[in-house]
């Protein structure tokens, strides 16, 4: 269980990165904002506690690593590391320029923190196994976690990523799994249905653990803090989530998996989260 002040500074934490994100994001006027803002509070919690990480030394071999095999989720990303001190905040500008450290999808070459290029969906399952693997091989006690989005489960690439998870038994491996039921194309279950998402990973050979409220801090850091530390099998946190979440006029709709960010839209999106920034500095002194 967190305690109260624990708690609000992740919460605080999420909607900085969410603001950031968007801030970035404006600039260019487009962006993914669907599935960056669904993850919020799972990035406040492995970067502020679950995760191993050194910001001043990007390649520490004994650090934890982290796939965000839906690559597409960069922004949010961004915005944690440039938080957390691995590059500077007006980087966060440059997000798809031209020349930037930073672009649309993660790129191991290009930004101090990313330990895999990624955005072709179903290859960051993979390699994701093989950071997991090689760190074992090395004798190294280091993690990694495998973000992957729902829509990008289609890809038979995940499952036989899965099935050589479960047979090499990479215990130090956590896979998570976004899942806001929404994919570029509209609703999963219209696109291609998954069915029962935990009876499927287990299936695999994986121990699942839902998460009802993926976009609740205090849920995700419990789930994922049991899972990092879990040794028997390899452990799945499916977390149910919003797509959009807390970005006004985006929450909830597919379509905003890759938008346009008018002046106005993101006015509006910022002024929402000073709402509720100040909602969680009253919560912090009461």
């Amino acid at each position: 269980m967190l305690a109260k002040a624990q708690s609000i500074a992740l919460k605080k934490f999420a909607n900085r990165i969410r603001r950031e994100a968007m801030i970035s994001m404006g600039g260019c006027g487009l962006g993914h904002v669907g599935g960056s803002m669904s993850l919020a509070e799972t990035f406040s919690a492995l970067y502020n506690g679950i995760m191993r990480v050194r910001p001043e030394e990007p390649g520490w071999p004994e650090r934890d690593k982290i796939v965000v095999s839906k690559g597409h989720a960069g922004p949010i990303m961004y915005a944690t590391l440039a938080e957390k001190g691995f590059f500077p905040k007006e980087w966060l500008a440059t997000l798809n320029q031209g020349g930037t450290r930073l672009p649309s999808h993660t790129d191991r070459l290009k930004t101090p923190g990313v330990d895999m290029s990624t955005g072709s969906l179903g290859q960051g399952a993979s390699t994701a196994c093989g950071l997991a693997l090689a760190d074992r091989m090395q004798g190294r006690d280091a993690r990694t976690f495998l973000i992957l989005g729902d829509g990008e489960l289609d890809e038979g690439q995940v499952w036989e990523a899965m099935l050589f998870i479960a047979d090499k038994s990479l215990v130090n491996l956590v896979t998570i799994v976004d899942y806001n039921k929404m994919q570029v194309d509209g609703l999963c279950k219209d696109v291609c249905d998954l069915g029962d998402l935990s009876a499927k990973f287990a299936a695999f050979g994986l121990k699942p653990r839902f998460v009802e409220d993926g976009n609740d801090v205090c849920q995700v850091w419990e789930a994922l803090q049991q899972a990092a530390a879990a040794r028997e099998q390899p452990e799945c946190v499916i977390l149910n989530t919003v797509k959009g979440k807390d970005a006004v006029g985006y929450e909830n709709d597919y379509l905003c998996h890759h938008a346009r960010i008018s002046p106005e839209q993101l006015a509006a999106c910022l002024k929402h989260f000073d709402e509720i920034d100040a909602a969680l500095r009253k919560e912090e002194t009461a």
